[in-house]
Parts: C-alpha cells; structure tokens; sequence
C-alpha cells in the first residue's frame, strides 16, 4: 500500500503543475487565469456568494480573495449583487460575459481532454471521472470544505 500511495502523492503532484488550458488556447483565446476559472465555474454551479463563502469553500483567506474577485469585478465576469437571501452582505454573481468566457474556456479544456484520453475506452474515462470526484469528495469531506456543487448524473444508456 505504501508504494502505490507514493505513485499517487507523485502522479498527483505532476498532474497538479499543468494547467487546464492548453497553452496555444492560452495565446489565442483571452483565457481566464486558473483563480477566475475555478471562482467562476463556482459561482455558475452553486450561484451568488458572499467573499466569505468563496474564502471557506476555497479555504483561502479573505483578503486572498479579495484581490482575485477584484480582477474579476474589473473585467467584467462577476457582479456585487444584493444578497438574494435578504441578508446584509453583497454577493457576487457571475454576468453573462464570465458565463460565456467560462463556457468557452471549458469548450477549449474539454476538446484537450478528449485529445489526451482519446485512445482510451469510454469506461476508462468514466472510471477515471468517477474516482477523481470520489478522491476529490473525500478531501471536501475530511477537510471541511463546503462541498462543490455537482450536477446529477443520468442514467447511462
């Protein structure tokens, strides 16, 4: 056991120096920097949130944050909005223009991920999906994190 969970602490390690979005997409697509990519595609799945919901969910700090939502305000891609729960603290919301570039930065990640997996089988792929997200569930779970919201999934046919 020892020996496979050092092959996973390494395998982990390497896939966790690539970046999603291929480099050539990078050079000609305004692509979103990995924070605004994953900020973003939160707010899309689970709608507005407070700074402080973003911070707890990522584990980061406030100020953290702060910063990276700023960037984000500036250009357009999320808005302050009021809290639709009818609490005091402002929110933010992705705009259609952080929904359309999410969308086509996803377009762009998913056709790179076909081309890597694309000699495997389908149930390969879908086994790889399903123990990433078991992986990844695991860690929301024993670290606390507010669970990121996932879409049900239909029956395979």
């Amino acid at each position: 056991m020892q020996d496979s969970l050092r092959d996973l602490e390494r395998e982990l390690m390497l896939l966790s120096r690539h970046h999603i979005l291929p480099a050539a997409a990078r050079r000609r697509t305004p692509h979103l920097d990995r924070s605004a990519y994953l900020l973003l595609s939160r707010l899309e799945a689970e709608g507005p949130m407070s700074i402080g919901q973003l911070a707890e969910a990522f584990s980061l700090d406030v100020s953290t944050v702060n910063r990276q939502t700023a960037a984000m305000l500036q250009a357009g891609l999320a808005e302050r909005i009021p809290d639709p729960d009818g609490g005091l603290a402002r929110k933010l919301a992705i705009t259609p223009e952080g929904t359309r570039r999410v969308a086509e930065n996803r377009e762009i990640v998913l056709s790179h991920l076909g081309d890597l997996v694309g000699d495997w089988s389908p149930d390969e792929v879908r086994t790889f999906a399903d123990m990433v997200e078991r992986l990844n569930a695991g860690i929301e779970t024993r670290h606390g994190q507010r669970v990121w919201p996932r879409p049900a999934r239909l029956p395979a046919q």
